[in-house]
């Protein structure tokens, strides 16, 4: 009898190894698999929107209501490069001084590196990047510098007459916006260096099928909701 007991004991003592090492197994490939997940998400590309338009177009307007809205990081090249200017002891600040104030595109090293250096101090994983890429050489120096380590969704293009552009940028000049561009000699020069260079980059695209282009002459809340179609529309 005290055999019998014995061996029940320990029949049910063995199940009851088995049944905690399978848990304690399962409960391991668990938190395995949950890690490796965590670490996939941590390792998954920043998606990236390119915001592209003519000057005074209402690009920073309508970022600044995604950011909001979708939960992006808006990076503004050309607030970075005015940043980077200001910056005591820069090393580039004359040079990009002197792209600015021209009216002509900072080299594209010198962009694609802040742009760079602000997306991998942030904790987000989604990025506008407005204003950027203009040229031809920008698109060259981004696909060999990032194109790699980003996920590339699409090019929000906000398109707008001249004489709107304009008016909304002496506006805003007048209003005390700080930026040494807006003004109507800067302005000429930006126009014509947006037509030249930018609009080829924008057709490239649209010829890529990645283009989503947005009427940007109404009130900035019309436009905004047509960029809000988009978005929603994209999966965001």
């Amino acid at each position: 009898m005290f055999k019998v007991l014995t061996r029940s004991c320990n029949l049910l003592l063995a199940q009851t190894i088995k049944h905690s090492t399978c848990t304690t197994v399962n409960l391991y490939s668990t938190i395995a698999a949950g890690a490796l997940t965590r670490l996939k998400m941590s390792e998954e590309k920043p998606k990236i929107v390119f915001v592209l338009g003519g000057p005074g177009a209402g690009k920073g307007t309508q970022c600044a209501k995604i950011v909001d809205r979708f939960g992006f990081v808006h990076l503004s090249a050309g607030d970075l490069l005015r940043e980077e200017r200001a910056r005591e002891g820069s090393e580039v600040g004359a040079l990009i001084e002197d792209y600015i104030r021209n009216g002509k595109i900072v080299p594209v090293e010198v962009t694609c590196s802040l742009l760079e250096a602000a997306m991998n101090k942030s904790d987000k994983n989604k990025f506008l990047i407005d204003g950027f890429p203009r040229n031809q050489d920008n698109l060259d120096g981004w696909n060999r510098q990032m194109s790699e380590k980003v996920d590339f969704q699409f090019v929000l293009f906000f398109n707008c007459s001249e004489d709107v552009c304009v008016d909304r940028c002496l506006s805003r000049g007048k209003s005390g916006s700080g930026r040494s561009d807006d003004n109507m000699e800067s302005l000429k020069k930006r126009i014509q260096t947006y037509n030249n260079d930018s609009l080829p980059i924008i057709k490239h695209f649209e010829e890529l099928g990645k283009v989503k282009q947005i009427d940007a002459s109404p009130s900035s809340d019309e436009v905004f909701s047509k960029v809000e179609e988009v978005f929603v529309q994209s999966g965001f």
